[in-house]
């Protein structure tokens, strides 16, 4: 396994068995997702069949037990699938999150064996569709300031509030909320709960169709009036949901290194390709020094954070603390993803500003990189408490 351990050497080459899944996501991004990104971008379609078909392949089996759907395979083997589907759209990096990272992980650590058993697999399999709702409309970075709030109502929670920016919430047959149940608690007096939204009253989905990029990825927010919430839902305990929540930040913040790790591939490869076929003054572009400085950034960056990310990933597949190294990685891979989207769209120059080529949808795509599951500022502060001694390191 890459980045593992035997004596005092380390091993960076990937196992038969990790090539041979890398190689099939590869060939899942090229043959299923490449041939119609375009015509999908431009009408924002997101495709559940797809999402299905990944599940089939085991996209969303990892690090999970084999009796709810696991195959053997650990952090590492997800992020090389991720890595190579975002390397063809980032968009469809995000099913390994909303499916597997995030509700399937959470719920098999956190919750009790009948949740396992009538949540995870469906998850796994891709036919039921998850989600995880955490973000308001005046709560992002600051997770304890969020205000939507369930009440105890003897036989089931009654929810109130609302989400926003929740990945997959107008698709998602089922996912996780957090809410208070006791504000005057502060974080102790956090809940998370599984939800299914198509199922339960008082909720609504709506779709947010304004946005920057990930034009196949469904974003919404939920309204809750009153939606009732049966007891046996809750994850965990009452008052456990900031532990959760921070414990589910750092598995699906692996996912979205491994994503920004795709899209910074993507655009290298794009730029270097476009570089040796352009001419420009007698020669291909990838001749001109001020072209060989930009491609040399770009790759320097971009096995830098694969080194990162891969170690995150190796350490939670050993069980060691790893929430300092993810978010070294998702920083370093989620800046060096925004530097190589831009260095690609100006080698493209004017065709770079084109929706014609994919150089404007890296663009546009690596953005949200630096948002999603932690803004990079929030990552220089988790980096900098634990560098500094204000914290420890977690799993």
């Amino acid at each position: 396994m890459a980045m593992a351990r035997s004596g005092a050497t380390m091993n960076f080459e990937l196992n038969e068995e990790q090539r041979l899944i890398q190689d099939t996501a590869k060939r899942f991004a090229a043959e299923e997702i490449a041939p119609t990104l375009a015509q999908e971008e431009r009408k924002h379609e997101f495709r559940s069949d797809r999402v299905a078909k990944m599940g089939e392949l085991g996209f969303f089996s990892c690090a999970l037990p084999e009796e709810l759907g696991g195959s053997g395979m650990g952090f590492m083997e997800s992020v090389l699938m991720a890595e190579q589907i975002a390397k063809v759209s980032a968009s469809w990096r995000l099913p390994f999150n909303m499916q597997n990272l995030g509700p399937s992980l959470t719920v098999t650590k956190f919750g009790t064996p009948e949740q396992r058993k009538k949540y995870v697999p469906g998850w796994v399999a891709g036919t039921q569709l998850g989600f995880f709702a955490m973000t308001e409309p005046n709560t992002g970075s600051d997770v304890s300031s969020m205000k939507t709030h369930a009440v105890d109502k003897g036989d089931h929670w009654e929810v109130h509030g609302n989400k926003m920016w929740i990945s997959q919430a107008q698709v998602g047959d089922a996912g996780l909320l957090y809410a208070y149940t006791d504000k005057s608690a502060g974080n102790k007096g956090m809940t998370a709960f599984i939800i299914e939204p198509k199922k339960m009253k008082g909720v609504t989905a709506r779709a947010i169709e304004t946005k920057l990029g990930l034009h196949c990825a469904p974003t919404g927010e939920f309204v809750f009036e009153g939606m009732q919430v049966p007891k046996e839902n809750v994850l965990g305990k009452p008052g456990d949901g900031f532990r959760i929540c921070m414990w589910q930040l750092n598995q699906t913040r692996l996912g979205c290194a491994a994503g920004a790790l795709g899209v910074a591939g993507g655009a290298l490869d794009l730029a270097i390709n476009y570089a040796n076929e352009r001419t420009q003054f007698g020669k291909a572009i990838s001749q001109h020094q001020m072209i060989q400085a930009q491609i040399a950034e770009m790759v320097v960056e971009h096995h830098a954070a694969q080194m990162l990310v891969y170690r995150a990933a190796w350490l939670k597949d050993q069980g060691k603390p790893n929430q300092f190294e993810t978010s070294v990685a998702k920083l370093a891979a989620s800046e060096a993803a925004v530097h190589a989207a831009n260095e690609c769209m100006k080698i493209f120059g004017s065709y770079g500003f084109s929706t014609e080529y994919p150089a404007e949808r890296f663009y546009r795509d690596a953005k949200s990189l630096q948002v999603v599951e932690g803004t990079s500022n929030i990552q220089k502060i988790i980096i900098s408490g634990m560098a500094c001694g204000h914290a420890p390191n977690r799993e």
